[in-house]
């Protein structure tokens, strides 16, 4: 009896979106008469940041500090239409819908800064910093704060935008029913090193490195956060959570999450990440989805390990002390 060592390498990629009726979403952008920017969504906010990275989307694309930006998600009956918070398509998707609403409105708002500069539209640019500038001659300028009291209060227009995205639909040939189902894919891969109890089956996660290629990362930290969670959450699938036993009945199952079993502090394993950007051609600003992703690679890298170390193949999650004992005194059977 003895503790096993071994490493486990997994490889994925995963789509951005469905392919199902284009996958569309729509937003609005509109400027307060204070020159404030008001996103609205119908996509959720599920705590991965969609509200940050739309306000730095639109902010980007108008030429106005982030903290002038608010996004409203508000509801499905009352917002523009988003087919949901779901298959890692917030970012590309509804991304894309506010990069054409905040063209349109910065056009818009350009139009009534060149009325109020006596210029032509095409002959003005943003400075991120608030201010419109007159190309060539930048002590020629305007705030936007005044050119939103000039559009509400004197010019009579609407600095405001309208967005949709709409990925072209696939269908399948239908000689081999190929197709293609997404229009960006992101890519990991993970090596996870463990030990095992040959005795007990207990598995120990010693270090995980991750690799993610997500297209462009629009917020390197929150992108971060979200990767190194991810990982947590795959350890956690491979080993530990489940809700069984189900079947036939529920006496021994858990009640609640104090009794749901999920690692804690102590179980993490040292974790690294590593970020590639390759951006994505249809991406806004070359972003694609991580979101589900990021805690695919690590159960079949766990398992593998596990196989690597004892020479057991557990092909059910989560892999337990018992499937691994079992699997063992199959195996010693044989």
């Amino acid at each position: 009896m003895a503790i096993r060592r071994g490493r486990g390498v997994a490889a994925i990629n995963y789509p951005t979106g469905m392919n199902l009726g284009g996958d569309p979403t729509q937003a609005l952008v509109h400027s307060t008469p204070t020159g404030n920017f008001m996103v609205t969504l119908s996509s959720v906010d599920l705590g991965q940041g969609m509200k940050q990275i739309m306000a730095q989307i639109c902010a980007e694309t108008i030429g106005v500090p982030t903290d002038r930006v608010v996004v409203d998600t508000a509801d499905t009956d009352t917002g523009p239409h988003c087919m949901g918070t779901f298959a890692s398509r917030g970012t590309h998707r509804a991304g894309n819908a506010v990069i054409q609403a905040a063209r349109e409105a910065r056009q818009v708002m350009l139009e009534v800064a060149a009325e109020e500069l006596e210029v032509n539209a095409s002959d003005l640019e943003t400075d991120g910093q608030g201010n419109i500038l007159v190309k060539g001659a930048p002590q020629r300028s305007i705030s936007i704060f005044d050119v939103a009291l000039a559009a509400h209060f004197k010019r009579g227009r609407s600095i405001s935008g309208r967005g949709m995205f709409l990925i072209p639909r696939s269908y399948p040939e239908k000689e081999t029913g190929a197709m293609k189902p997404s229009t960006c894919y992101a890519h990991a891969c993970t090596v996870a090193e463990v030990e095992v109890d040959d005795e007990t089956g207990e598995v120990t996660v010693l270090t995980v490195k991750n690799v993610f290629e997500i297209g462009r990362a629009l917020n390197p930290k929150m992108v971060e956060q979200q990767l190194v969670g991810g990982s947590w959450m795959g350890i956690s699938h491979a080993l530990y959570e489940t809700t069984e036993p189900y079947y036939p009945n529920r006496d021994h199952g858990g009640t609640d999450f104090n009794q749901y079993l999920m690692p804690g502090p102590g179980d993490l394993a040292q974790t690294e990440i590593i970020v590639l950007e390759r951006p994505s051609a249809d991406g806004p600003y070359g972003a694609k989805g991580p979101g589900e992703m990021c805690a695919n690679p690590q159960i079949p890298a766990v398992a593998n390990a596990v196989f690597d170390a004892v020479g057991v193949r557990i092909d059910t999650l989560p892999i337990t002390p018992e499937r691994i004992l079992r699997a063992l005194k199959a195996q010693a059977s044989n």
